[in-house]
């Protein structure tokens, strides 16, 4: 016997038919299944099976989320005219978490424990939809700024540049991080994670120490003037050799300190002083006297002849000291970009001038944290203007 005559919000069902209720419910059975069978209203049955919930979660529930229980001290809290940092104290919660659930909850006026603990059941639902699933908008510029090969931060600082105003196109690199490595799988991964400049999600430490010849009469970093180090004054560049495959080819990359605007010239298989010092006069040459003041490289016997290269470009050669690269950051820096377009173990040989300058288009395109998300190629616009 299920059914029952009596009076109360579920007259038509006793305890045990109640109970078969929640039995039937959880077994996978339809709420309006369940109804005709037992001759109730699919109302009362989903009633019943709300009531079971909340009581099982007046027990079970985690702690790092709002009870039942707790609901109802907030309503009556909220009834009474408290505040929510003494509902907060009588909870042991943080104000800012009553606070959050008075407002999800409708505000003062409207708040009600059963209400309240049912819409936070409905928002706890997984798996949710991403931002970027959402908005097919975002999304579109997300990939756009992929195919770029922007890092996710640079993506999501641009968007905040080219959307002001507009608050759907906002979202945090982490998010594009989850819906990179969390969200997709199989290829669609593979191919998003190829778009990323690192194209991995770790990173490990390379390099070894390097025991080098002395270089005659060259100029320690210690004697370069004040104005290249706090980068107040354009002109001043970092270089050194990025490297291929076996150490047996070779680019010559070289970063303007105030700007980040990347230049890279093609050395292929002979790293000779004379042949490294005329591929970088060739680069240099192509700028203004007043953008080409000082180039601070490292101990390398490749620019043992830097003193025929200041004759003859007027640029003045600064050395970093040994196992010093952090004096050459921003150069360090750009070679751990260009790995993304020259790897290890590519001959760099094989590559010429031409793709050499696209690359170097493509990473002064991209924007800089650190020039406030402008672009190289747009800050050294304004330099030439």
């Amino acid at each position: 016997m299920v059914r029952s005559r009596g009076r109360g919000r579920y007259r038509l069902l006793n305890p045990t038919g109640r109970e078969l209720v929640v039995a039937r419910l959880r077994g996978g059975e339809r709420a309006v299944e369940v109804a005709g069978s037992l001759g109730a209203s699919k109302r009362t049955v989903e009633r019943v099976w709300n009531a079971a919930v909340l009581s099982r979660r007046r027990v079970l529930h985690s702690p790092h989320r709002l009870s039942f229980v707790e609901r109802e001290r907030i309503s009556r809290g909220v009834a009474a005219g408290e505040s929510g940092r003494a509902i907060a104290r009588a909870l042991g919660r943080a104000p800012s978490t009553v606070c959050r659930e008075i407002r999800a909850g409708g505000g003062r006026v409207r708040y009600r424990a059963i209400r309240a603990e049912r819409g936070a059941q409905r928002r706890s639902g997984r798996p949710k939809a991403t931002k970027l699933a959402g908005c097919r908008w975002l999304c579109a510029e997300v990939e756009k700024g992929l195919e770029r090969e922007w890092s996710p931060q640079q993506i999501s600082a641009r968007l905040r540049v080219e959307f002001p105003d507009d608050l759907e196109m906002r979202i945090s690199h982490e998010t594009i991080y989850q819906s990179l490595y969390v969200q997709s799988r199989g290829e669609l991964r593979r191919q998003l994670t190829a778009q990323l400049r690192t194209g991995r999600s770790t990173r490990r430490a390379q390099g070894r120490p390097q025991r080098r010849g002395r270089i005659v009469d060259m100029v320690n970093i210690s004697q370069r003037p004040a104005e290249v180090e706090d980068r107040a004054v354009p002109g001043h560049w970092e270089g050194d050799l990025l490297m291929g495959a076996g150490g047996r080819s070779a680019v010559a990359t070289l970063v303007e300190r105030q700007t980040r605007y990347v230049l890279l010239a093609w050395v292929g298989n002979d790293r000779s002083s004379a042949h490294v010092i005329e591929a970088l006069k060739q680069r240099i040459q192509t700028l203004p006297a007043h953008l080409a003041r000082s180039l601070t490289w490292d101990q390398g016997n490749e620019l043992a002849a830097h003193k025929q290269f200041s004759v003859q470009t007027g640029v003045e050669v600064f050395f970093c000291d040994p196992r010093s690269p952090w004096q050459r950051g921003s150069n360090e820096n750009t070679n751990g970009l260009l790995r993304q377009y020259l790897p290890r173990k590519l001959d760099l040989a094989a590559r010429s001038q031409v793709e050499l300058d696209q690359i170097a288009a493509q990473l002064n395109g991209r924007p800089r944290q650190t020039l406030d998300w402008m672009t190289p190629a747009e800050k050294m616009s304004e330099l030439l203007r």
